[in-house]
């Protein structure tokens, strides 16, 4: 189930500005629209590896946080170079 939701967070994150970012909501709907809930934890536990390996960032309040240790809402952007 990964490479699917990897291929929508990179397929959706082609086409913000740099600097913008999705959610793991509209992720979850690019890979499975009726039925994208149940998807969350495969979009959470992509998203980490992804911010694992320096692939994206994982945001919140528009600031990137440790994958290893994150709550609450969150969004994915691609890494902005500068930014720590």
């Amino acid at each position: 189930m990964s490479q699917p939701v990897e291929d929508a967070i990179f397929r959706l994150l082609e086409g913000k500005a740099p600097g913008k970012s999705i959610s793991p909501e509209e992720v979850a709907k690019a890979v499975e629209p009726e039925r994208w809930s149940r998807l969350f934890g495969h979009v959470r536990t992509t998203a980490i590896n992804l911010a694992r390996e320096g692939r994206i960032e994982i945001t919140r309040h528009n600031k990137p946080v440790d994958p290893e240790n994150f709550k609450g809402v969150y969004r994915l952007r691609l890494p902005i170079s500068g930014d720590q």
